[in-house]
């Protein structure tokens, strides 16, 4: 029996540390060097402070701000641990809300969004993603329609003119990976930079 149980437990040591240990330091260190910024997490840095992450989506309300689109992601009620409450773009509770489209409460939630964007102002045909929400209730972009449609509402918060945000909008379109893989998008966030840092 210590014959089969040797060689079985010399295995598991040894593989508990080539993939436990020495494999995962290997790959942290080749990512640390061949592209330290994508394996810190992409962070956006400011006048010395982090502002965000390119990958993960922020909650912006503000009217002088493009908004990202709606996010499911929840936290625990404080009135109640056993409950959530919804915590737009909470980085710690990554969900989408599995509401199916025949489902009342997202079409309930969709009416309003669409009712609350035409009091707001805009106009034409509602671009998908300013009125549902990602897999993930993190992403951190739009397509650029939903960019364009929130033009007018930025221009006029920030006193500028709607054609100078229009080609800001159009500088921060993202083409597609490689050019064959996902859709054209913009990063909410760098765009919202962009924008603080026009005078």
């Amino acid at each position: 029996m210590l014959a089969h149980l040797r060689p079985a437990l010399v295995l598991l040591v040894l593989f508990t540390l080539l993939t436990g240990l020495v494999y995962p330091f290997a790959v942290t260190g080749i990512a640390q060097v061949a592209m330290p910024a994508n394996a810190n997490g992409s962070l956006i840095v400011r006048d010395g402070k982090v502002v965000g992450s390119a990958l993960i989506g922020q909650a912006f309300a503000a009217p002088r701000y493009f908004h990202p689109r709606p996010s499911a992601t929840s936290a625990a009620d404080p009135q109640d641990p056993s409950k959530t409450v919804d915590a737009p773009y909470n980085a710690a509770s990554s969900s989408g809300s599995n509401l199916g489209p025949l489902n009342g409460k997202l079409i309930d939630r969709v009416k309003a969004d669409i009712e609350a964007l035409r009091a707001a102002g805009v106009t034409g045909p509602i671009p998908p993603d300013m009125v549902t929400t990602s897999a993930s209730g993190l992403d951190p972009h739009i397509s650029p329609e939903n960019a364009l449609a929130q033009v007018a509402r930025v221009a006029a918060a920030r006193n500028l003119g709607p054609d100078r945000v229009r080609q800001l909008v159009e500088a921060h379109v993202e083409g597609r990976s490689l050019g064959l893989v996902g859709e054209r998008r913009v990063n909410v966030l760098g765009l919202n930079l962009a924008l603080d840092a026009l005078r």
